[in-house]
């Protein structure tokens, strides 16, 4: 899926594609933990079709806070995109998570982002990602929310967002069951 992502918002000069393989694991339930503090949202709530109709994938939104975006899961950087807004990370057992900073951000062309990581990095979750200027993107950017989606949800066999109202960067967000 992230080689999709990379089609609809372009490489970077001097990214890599990472060949990654999951490893193994006698659990077959994930614990992904929110990537930001703010406001938990459901995707029907994010207001882009692409999102809300689970087009890219099945999650859940976090309208921030704060202009900080830290890792949901142990795993690596599989995709850093070169405007900033967005960031792609495989957990150790092989789920896929987008973290997509605002919408229609793409077009700040990096303004207002700072990326603490780079492709094919090995992060723990809780790990800092992306820092993000909030006013910023809110005077130029469509919203700030923020979808987090599963985008290989063919190898999910169910994603139960348990988080609703405020919630901590770092705190348990979602479970999804590995088939």
């Amino acid at each position: 899926m992230f080689n999709k992502l990379k089609k609809m918002f372009g490489s970077g000069e001097g990214e890599q594609q990472t060949t990654a393989k999951p490893s193994t694991t006698a659990s077959k339930e994930i614990v992904i933990k929110a990537p930001l503090t703010g406001e938990v949202n459901t995707l029907s709530e994010v207001p882009d079709p692409v999102f809300a109709e689970k087009m890219m994938g099945d999650g859940f939104a976090i309208t921030p806070t704060e202009g900080k975006v830290v890792s949901p899961v142990d795993g690596e950087i599989v995709q850093v995109f070169h405007t900033k807004h967005a960031v792609g990370i495989r957990s150790n057992e092989g789920v896929e998570v987008l973290i997509h900073v605002g919408l229609e951000t793409v077009k700040l062309n990096g303004e207002g982002f700072e990326a603490h990581v780079t492709e094919g990095q090995a992060v723990k979750a809780g790990d800092q990602l992306l820092t993000f200027d909030m006013n910023y993107i809110k005077e130029n950017a469509k919203s700030i929310i923020t979808p987090v989606i599963f985008t290989n949800g063919d190898m999910l066999e169910k994603i139960n967002v348990q988080a609703t109202g405020s919630i901590q960067a770092g705190s348990d967000a979602a479970t999804v069951t590995l088939k």
